[in-house]
């Protein structure tokens, strides 16, 4: 223990010692550190300027400075025929940079400023979009600042005709598609539904995607794509990775094209059809020995009463612990009696009380008899209405050739505000579309990403050894840690304690040769200067008071901690083992 000591003591004294003699180049060095950690940190978190893309489009939005010229926000009432209430577009719009998760400046997008409210806005194309025979993109970005725990963050392409007025854009505005994402309790979608007009009586009727993704619920960019082919085939993808293909003629409901043939609903039963496959066998008796009134149950005669049954002991008891209400008033209340418990006694012994013979099953239960089931010969089969042509059959072999479009909107209600939409493409090339991701979405998101990852709360790793501890990320800890390390093995084997921790070793090499300095200093004390002032003598012996309690302290903690002492042992043990295997 004396060594412990004595060790503890010197290394202490010494690192203190070099701790003032370098506090000033430690300063400096923290200085040229925070300095190199704050260039590093302006770098990251610098973010691209907006520039407006040169793309050319049929409609192309990226909500510059003049967007208020192309879109407006609607002022009608919303139909709902479910209830008699009028609901109108009280919703604000704005454009805005976004709060959450910046990546570029000055780039900015059309924004849903208020919860749980009805928001509708459109934009009229310069010319009507035709896609008959080409390919139609349709793409956006979705960036729900807030989260979206209800609402809708689809759009509407509009059908071109001439009643198409901004101002009246509503939920029963007739729309050819509508795309995006929804979201409301366990209902998790992006949509795609389109208008296909019935060729032989006019009538529209919407056609849903079966099986429709998932969309992204997230407070990144998310960017949602559309791809239909003149092929009659579709595309949904989500930040450029396709999610689902298929096609209009088969994976939709109800389906484009009816089918050819329907049941004849003039066509009914016949009275002697049989369409019960199986019957009772006519033919079958019960046995002479079923006796259809045994019991289920009878009493087990082979039962005996357990040795530690419990006869006096009830199986219930007042409860020892109550006590009777303080405002219990007998003569209104009545007698007050405790509430009843089990019986502890009970749960030690196999039971209390009367014993009495137990229940078993009955061997010879059988129930009530029934006859045995048989293939009914007389079964004819299913019955089903003939089958006559559809007077309402048509197909359309092309209703990827949509009825052109004149605008674009967005008519949603949502719990969430903040909903940002931006760099919206409708057009017909996919290289296009794909340029354009390039330039936007591609760059966003791995700043968006970073920025996410580097708000995150850090939680720091304790090191699993003392080997493993770095003394910037905690002076205190990897003194202690050192120290309780090397006196562990110097218990055992001293040259290997200053082989293992050479840092604490030279730290007593510098320990004695500032011992030497002293007193080779003391022996010339003779002819040295007059000493100082009993004032300033008296300031620096404080000084040195407090840093050496300082000292003490933080001693007494590294000697009495046991944090680490596993691990220390672990490392010696190691050690040990090594040189054991080398010395054979």
């Amino acid at each position: 223990m004396r060594l412990d000591a004595a060790l503890a003591s010197a290394f202490y004294s010494s690192a203190l010692l070099i701790g003032h003699a370098c506090a000033q180049d430690t300063e400096d060095l923290v200085g040229s550190v925070t300095s190199v950690v704050e260039s590093l940190t302006s770098s990251l978190v610098s973010k691209p300027t907006f520039t407006p893309s040169v793309i050319k489009a049929p409609f192309f939005e990226q909500f510059t400075d003049d967007w208020e010229s192309r879109w407006k926000p609607s002022h009608a009432k919303k139909e709902d025929s479910k209830t008699d209430e009028e609901w109108a577009y009280i919703g604000e719009w704005a454009v805005e940079e976004p709060h959450v998760l910046k990546a570029i400046e000055g780039d900015k997008g059309l924004v849903v400023k208020n919860a749980a409210a009805h928001h509708a806005i459109s934009a009229k194309f310069n010319e009507k979009i035709d896609n008959k025979d080409q390919t139609l993109v349709v793409q956006y970005e979705v960036k729900l600042q807030n989260g979206l725990e209800c609402g809708g963050a689809y759009m509407k392409l509009l059908q071109d005709n001439k009643a198409l007025h901004a101002e009246e854009f509503s939920n029963a505005s007739p729309y050819i598609i509508m795309f995006g994402p929804d979201k409301c309790g366990a209902t998790n979608k992006v949509h795609f539904i389109f208008r296909h007009k019935n060729p032989k009586t006019g009538e529209y009727e919407e056609k849903h995607l079966k099986s429709a993704p998932m969309a992204r619920i997230e407070k990144q960019t998310n960017l949602y794509t559309l791809i239909v082919k003149p092929d009659q085939t579709f595309q949904i993808q989500i930040n450029g990775e396709s999610l689902k293909n298929g096609s209009l003629l088969e994976d939709f409901t109800p389906s484009v094209n009816p089918e050819k043939e329907i049941d004849d609903a003039k066509d009914t039963k016949p009275e002697d059809w049989v369409d019960q496959a199986r019957i009772a066998d006519p033919e079958a008796t019960k046995p002479e020995d079923w006796d259809e009134d045994a019991p289920f149950e009878v009493l087990d005669e082979e039962a005996t009463k357990p040795d530690d049954w419990l006869d006096d002991e009830p199986s219930m008891i007042p409860d020892p612990e109550a006590e009777k209400p303080e405002d219990w008033d007998d003569e209104e209340d009545g007698d007050w009696v405790p509430p009843s418990v089990p019986n502890p006694k009970c749960e030690e012994a196999s039971g209390c009380g009367k014993w009495e013979q137990p229940m078993k099953r009955n061997p010879d239960y059988k129930g009530k008899w029934t006859a045995p089931f048989i293939d009914n010969p007389a079964y004819i089969g299913v019955w089903k209405p003939r089958k006559i042509a559809n007077p309402d059959y048509y197909e359309d072999k092309t209703p990827a050739n949509f009825e052109p479009m004149g605008a674009i909107g967005f008519e949603i209600w949502t719990m969430q505000n903040d909903i940002l939409f931006d760099n919206i493409y409708i057009g017909h090339s996919i290289e296009d579309a794909a340029k354009l991701k390039a330039e936007t979405y591609d760059i966003k998101k791995p700043i968006e990403s970073a920025d996410e990852e580097a708000a995150k709360p850090k939680t720091p790793e304790r090191a699993k050894s003392p080997m493993d501890l770095k003394f910037m990320d905690d002076p205190i800890l990897y003194i202690r840690e050192k120290v309780q390390l090397f006196m562990t093995i110097a218990r055992k084997d001293p040259i290997e304690a200053i082989k293992f921790v050479p840092e604490v070793a030279g730290g007593l090499g510098v320990l004695l040769v500032t011992l030497l300095a002293v007193v080779i200093g003391a022996v010339g004390m003779s002819s040295a200067p007059p000493p100082p002032s009993p004032a300033k003598k008296s300031a620096e012996k404080a000084k040195v008071n407090d840093t050496a309690a300082s000292a003490i302290h933080e001693l007494a903690e590294a000697t009495t901690s046991s944090s680490g002492a596993e691990k220390v042992q672990a490392e010696v043990n190691k050690r040990t083992t090594r040189s054991s295997a080398a010395a054979e």
